[in-house]
């Protein structure tokens, strides 16, 4: 069988999910014909701009208007004149990827992002591909960009998404709440006092991982200022260069810097509490790990959503300000068995099969 996965390059959670499933089936499944495809490339130069520049700059520098944006394909008396132009723009913006699902002739296309899954479903509905279409929602809320006519299988983070899809009228066979594909280097056991020698910190302090995605954004140098007196601190400033020097040159008391990183789940092993982004994929790494977590900058739309989505399990704070951060973090180092009820809830709900329960619907 041929199958496809498919993702959208911007936004690290969308490749990572398609990676993981991607590398999980290539490792497990040898009767697979697999290609892993990033549909930008594909696209024609102003929306391939449009989704590697513009959407960074709106997410960092214009939160406002990405909400709005966000509202206005959501919200009910607009979502169909929205939804009805995007694919209008869409389809004939990305016509080599058309061209390129109907020449090959997929047994299986699995999409992380709704522009692929849209693309992919009006293809089916009007008889031009026969691919069994599976779409895998990277985050716990659901935009209705997300369902589409013509989808086979959603695969979605919990039971609360499920709830959301059911309400929108996605009929309950059609939907498995496996989790979000996640690579197994987030289960892999870490020895802490190992990685601590390896990163030249004390094994025996209270960590704290300062981390917001790939841009580094929101007040990470605040907030290590702020705690570096009560304890140790991790700042992973990925591409945010100016961030990363002047911390550097700084050199704050108990915080180590780091730039941009492959190693998350090493971090996330060595550290007792984590401060960063709401983002679906890293919600599930985190969760992987049973890390309690703190909410921040989260992005109008999705992010607000799915910090809405983990309040409901008990299991997420989001501050309004970095004083109410360092009180969390000084409660959960005051109180370790606060902690060890954290980490209870995250295993009722966190998702360890979700890769091997996606494969077993390949077939």
């Amino acid at each position: 069988m041929k199958v496809l996965v498919t993702y959208v390059s911007a936004g690290a959670g969308h490749r990572r999910a398609a990676e993981a499933a991607y590398d999980y089936l290539k490792n497990n499944r040898q009767d697979l014909k697999l290609k892993l495809v990033d549909i930008l490339p594909f696209g024609n130069p102003i929306l391939r701009f449009c989704y590697n520049s513009g959407y960074p700059f709106l997410v960092n520098y214009a939160t406002w208007l990405w909400g709005l944006f966000f509202w206005m394909t959501e919200f009910k008396l607009t979502r169909w004149i929205s939804r009805k132009s995007s694919l209008i723009v869409n389809y004939f913006s990305f016509r080599k990827f058309v061209n390129y699902l109907i020449k090959e002739e997929f047994d299986f296309i699995i999409s992380t992002h709704f522009l692929n899954s849209e693309l992919a479903a009006n293809l089916k509905l009007r008889n031009k591909v026969q691919a069994k279409l599976i779409t895998v929602i990277t985050d716990f809320g659901v935009h209705p960009f997300w369902v589409s006519n013509g989808t086979d299988l959603y695969v979605v983070a919990s039971r609360l998404t499920k709830d959301k899809l059911l309400n929108m009228g996605v009929e309950e066979q059609k939907i498995q709440a496996s989790g979000i594909p996640f690579s197994p280097s987030f289960v892999k056991t870490q020895n802490r006092a190992q990685l601590a020698e390896k990163f030249g910190i004390n094994p025996n302090s209270f960590t704290v991982l300062l981390m917001t995605g790939s841009f580094g954004s929101g007040p990470l140098e605040e907030i290590s200022e702020s705690l570096m007196c009560e304890a140790q601190v991790l700042v992973v400033c990925a591409r945010n260069k100016k961030l990363f020097a002047r911390l550097q040159k700084r050199n704050l008391e108990n915080v180590k810097v780091f730039g941009f990183v492959d190693n998350a789940q090493e971090l996330m092993a060595v550290s007792d509490c984590i401060v960063t982004k709401p983002g679906g994929a890293t919600i599930t790494e985190v969760l992987i790990m049973e890390l309690p977590v703190i909410f921040i900058s989260a992005i109008p739309g999705q992010e607000t959503a799915n910090v809405e989505a983990l309040a409901e399990y008990g299991i997420v704070v989001s501050p309004k300000n970095i004083e109410e951060i360092k009180n969390f973090v000084l409660d959960l180092k005051n109180n370790p068995q606060k902690i060890l009820e954290l980490r209870q809830r995250i295993r009722e709900i966190k998702k360890p099969f979700a890769c091997k329960e996606l494969a077993s619907v390949i077939r």
